[in-house]
Order: structure tokens, then C-alpha cells, then sequence
């Protein structure tokens, strides 16, 4: 694999960002990291908010990549809507090959039922995979304590996304807590999603995402009623993270 990044230059960070704030592996990602082409992903929940408004206070212009699946609750795109308003936001929207009634007309109908993986296959890992190749390092708002399939995320990690092609991946607030987030969001009078008011604690897709009962962790209420955890974007093998 060519590295980016010297494989020590990111297993040191990853280890000294365990214990210094988000904000400032935000700003190593945007300055110090000294790669150009770098953006955020994010569906606009809390904690991809959060690293939102951390990285434009560095880099106003900084690209913002939303997946438009097409499955999006109303309030998802409104919300993307006002906070992007409201903090001057350069959000790039992601598009699959299909709409909903393509998808429909040429795999049926409900196939995010039938087959939860083609689903996300079509309207997030292949179009997220296509914009991953014109960008050197992305950040994240992946959180450790939201899911035991996320108990593991690096701060910092380097990995080959397809043969040939090497990114670097920054997680800020990988070791923040839900509580941590929501205090941020307040600290800095920062709007949220409303579906979080209503009972959601992990927002995807309208088909896919239900409100969370009682003793479950955030992300299963996603995908309810199979055994599925992720939606594919974030699977990956990381290389010379420290964490591999």
C-alpha cells in the first residue's frame, strides 16, 4: 500500500489524540496533516454536527459530503437545509445510480426489506466510494460508545480504500460520549436534528430507522429485524493506524 502518511506519523497521533480535545484533531486533519483534498461526511446527526462546525470555524469552504440516498426523512433534508443556511455550509449531495422508483422498477420493490446490504450498496457505499477517490482524508463524526460494532474506531487510521488508492481517516470524536456531544451542541447554541426529540437516537434512512426502546444501544434502531449493524461505508481494514 502507498501510504499518504508515514505509518508512525499516524500511529503517533492516533495515540497522542486520545487524550487532547476534538478540536484539535480537527485542526491537524485540516492543517498540520498537509493533505489537500480533505472534506467531512456526515447525515447531520449530533456528532457529525458537531465536527461540522468544528472544522468550518478552521475552514469555512471546507466540502461537506451527504449521501442523497433518496430515503431520507423530510426532517433529515430540512435540517440540512437550515444548518447549512445558517453556518454557510459547502455541502456536495452524493447520488447513486438510481432514484427510488428506478431502484424499484429494476429490483423490485422494498428491496431496502428484502436485502438491507444491495440496499446501502447502491445508495452509499458505490457513490461514497466514487467521491472518496478525489479526496486524500475524510473526518467523521463515529462515536466508540454508540455501538459495540464502533467500540473499536481509531482517532486517526490509513487504509487502502480499493487497490492503488490510499486514504487517511479522521475520527474526532471517536471517545466522546453521547453526553459529550449534546454539550458541545449546547456550549455552542448549535441546533439538532428534531427526530432526536421524538425518540430516534441514530437517524438513516426513513425505512431502516426506527425511534430506540428502552436498554438498546443507539444503532439498533437501525436495520431492525436483521442482523445488520453498518451501512458499508465504514468497512474497511485500517493500515498503519496503530489500532490494526
Amino acid at each position: 500500500m502507498q501510504e499518504l502518511l508515514p505509518a508512525a506519523v499516524v500511529a503517533e497521533a492516533h495515540e497522542r489524540f486520545e487524550s487532547v480535545p476534538a478540536q484539535e484533531v480537527v485542526r491537524w486533519a485540516l492543517e498540520d496533516a498537509g493533505l489537500p483534498r480533505v472534506a467531512v461526511a456526515s447525515a447531520f446527526q449530533a456528532e457529525g454536527t458537531c465536527v461540522i462546525h468544528m472544522a468550518t470555524r478552521i475552514r469555512p469552504d471546507i466540502e461537506v459530503l451527504f449521501l442523497e440516498t433518496g430515503f431520507h426523512f423530510r426532517e433529515t433534508l430540512q435540517f440540512k437545509d437550515e444548518l447549512g443556511k445558517r453556518l454557510g455550509l459547502n455541502v456536495l449531495e452524493l447520488r447513486g445510480d438510481h432514484t427510488p422508483e428506478s431502484q424499484a422498477a429494476e429490483f423490485g420493490e422494498r428491496l431496502y426489506e428484502r436485502d438491507p446490504n444491495a440496499c446501502c450498496d447502491i445508495n452509499k457505499v458505490v457513490p461514497f466510494t466514487r467521491a472518496l477517490h478525489e479526496r486524500d482524508l475524510w473526518m467523521t463524526g463515529l462515536r466508540r460508545d454508540s455501538s459495540p460494532s464502533r467500540a473499536n474506531t481509531p482517532i486517526v487510521e490509513q487504509y487502502e480504500l480499493e487497490p492503488g488508492k490510499t486514504l487517511v481517516k479522521v475520527n474526532p470524536v471517536a471517545n466522546w460520549s453521547r453526553k459529550d456531544v449534546w454539550a458541545y451542541l449546547k456550549e455552542h447554541d448549535i441546533p439538532h436534528h428534531p427526530l432526536y426529540d421524538v425518540g430516534y437516537a441514530s437517524i438513516g434512512c426513513a425505512p431502516c430507522t426506527r425511534i430506540q426502546f428502552a436498554g438498546e444501544d443507539e444503532r439498533e434502531s437501525r436495520w431492525d429485524g436483521s442482523q445488520k449493524t453498518e451501512c458499508g461505508i465504514h468497512a474497511h481494514s485500517p493500515a498503519g493506524s496503530g489500532s490494526a
